[in-house]
């Protein structure tokens, strides 16, 4: 039988690329696999750098999020949805549309109901972008990166995850998230009540600075364990917020299929 297919969405400052470790252990094991790029995130990482595109800084999370349910409402089936970062926030908005066969949110942003300000090694990786409100989009430095996205890495690994991987980003998905605690409309809102989606899992970096596992953990207690959806946790010890492509990431992608094979036995066994 033909398995499902697995959609992934990256986060902010990278492009599909920080995916292709477990894109490639997914599609060995038959699967189908997509990474949309976010929009003005097409090109290579040199392109982009270079020559970023004029709209990249008017990008919101209420984009993405149509742009995301746009492609997969065109999929002849639901699929598997992985997200990481941003892209893990964008699979709990997917999952809560009903998008989604399963769902895989790591190192997720926090929805509507986590106060990002509240962690303080999240408000230190994101103070160059909320201190400078003009700016439309921000290329994180190595320095920046190295404290945020990649600090259990060697310095030589970490100089090689940036040069490869690292891209100019709208700011706008950042103050939105700020003021998501004052705005009742915010893109951010997931209905934590909504007991028809499917399953999500929902997995942290004990050692993630941008998004700690104590915000992942906050994130997923909102959601209500008596709704009938499944809502799991899993916390990898000694991980950073680049958990997808660091040294062990097998371990997470061996997680991830075995959480399949639990939760959707008919699609994927």
């Amino acid at each position: 039988m033909k398995k499902p297919t697995i959609v992934f969405i990256h986060g902010a400052f990278v492009t599909p690329a920080s995916f292709e470790p477990l894109m490639g252990y997914f599609k060995a094991r038959g699967f189908e696999v997509l990474a949309p790029a976010w929009p003005f995130h097409g090109q290579s990482v040199a392109e982009l750098r270079n020559h970023p595109e004029a709209g990249l800084g008017k990008l919101g999370l209420d984009d993405l999020t149509n742009y995301f349910a746009g492609i997969i409402k065109a999929l002849p089936e639901k699929p598997i949805i992985i997200g990481h970062s941003f892209g893990g926030l964008l699979t709990q908005l997917m999952m809560d549309r009903g998008l989604g066969l399963a769902g895989i949110a790591i190192n997720s942003g926090g929805a509507k109901g986590v106060v990002s300000a509240a962690y303080p090694t999240t408000a230190r990786s994101i103070f160059g972008i909320l201190s400078k409100p003009w700016r439309k989009t921000f290329m994180m430095s190595l320095k920046e990166f190295q404290y945020a996205f990649v600090n259990t890495l060697g310095k030589a690994e970490q100089e090689r995850a940036y040069r490869e991987h690292v891209v100019p980003e709208t700011t706008r998905i950042f103050f939105q998230g700020a003021a998501a605690p004052f705005a009742s409309n915010s893109p951010f809102k997931v209905n934590f009540n909504n007991g028809s989606r499917g399953p999500l899992l929902m997995i942290a970096g004990e050692v993630d600075r941008i998004v700690p596992a104590s915000l992942v953990r906050k994130n997923y207690s909102l959601y209500n364990q008596k709704s009938g959806a499944v809502t799991d946790y899993k916390e990898f010890p000694g991980r950073s917020h680049w958990i997808i492509a660091q040294p062990g990431w097998e371990e997470v992608a061996d997680f991830i299929d075995h959480w399949l094979k639990e939760q959707l036995p008919a699609e994927v066994g």
